[in-house]
């Protein structure tokens, strides 16, 4: 029996891992799949357009809004971020587990939207706020400045912990990658995420009227 795919959002402060246990989720396994947002910010070391995001002017991004072509767009760190709807759409339809690198903007404009049946939102947690400081300043991507400004506005990320379905404290990488995996494989077999299951239940009902026959 096919199941419709589902739409994880995988939202936390700057540092406390989503982007990390996102790509594990989808590194060697096809029916996981990388939402690509596009986004106005220039690209770091190493990125490639359309891997890590479709790196667009802010022009682009403003005709696609004014197109429909965003799910959810947000302003973030002076930045315009949104997720193509495309993507989405297609996803459901091949039963594939969309993954969303997203913050709290964009992950409550998800669970807004029409698709919302199909969201699974999970919110990691720092073990600390020293250990979350120290993870930004270790990956060494930013600088000291950005670190102090994504500090200063991750209390605020952490306030919007209650709306989601699951929160993960990270504490542990593999710990916590294999509970987002068992969250994920318990959501879809969910009744209502199953695409066939009431035609399966008649074709049961109708061998019972044979039976009778």
């Amino acid at each position: 029996m096919s199941k419709k795919g589902v739409l994880v959002i995988l939202s936390s402060p700057s540092g406390a891992g989503k982007t990390s246990i996102a790509r594990a989720l989808v590194e060697g396994n096809e029916n996981f799949l990388f939402s690509v947002s596009a986004t106005t910010r220039k690209s770091r070391p190493g990125e490639v357009n359309g891997r890590e995001y479709y790196f667009l002017t802010v022009d682009q991004f403003r005709q696609n809004i004014d197109d429909g072509q965003f799910l959810e767009h947000a302003k973030v760190f002076g930045n315009l971020y949104g997720t193509p709807l495309k993507a989405v759409k297609d996803s459901i339809i091949q039963g594939k587990n969309l993954i969303f690198d997203v913050d709290w903007q964009g992950g409550k404009q998800i669970r807004s939207s029409s698709f919302s049946k199909f969201v699974i939102s999970i919110f990691f947690l720092p073990p600390s706020i020293k250990e979350l400081h120290e993870r930004l300043m270790d990956r060494a991507q930013d600088s000291s400045e950005t670190v102090k400004d994504r500090m200063r506005k991750s209390i605020d990320e952490i306030m919007h912990w209650k709306e989601y379905d699951y929160v993960i404290v990270n504490r542990d990488f593999d710990k916590t990658l294999k509970e987002v995996k068992s969250i994920i494989i318990s959501e879809k077999l969910r009744r209502v995420r199953n695409n066939e299951l009431e035609k399966f239940v008649e074709t049961l009902t109708n061998e019972f009227k044979d039976l009778k026959s």
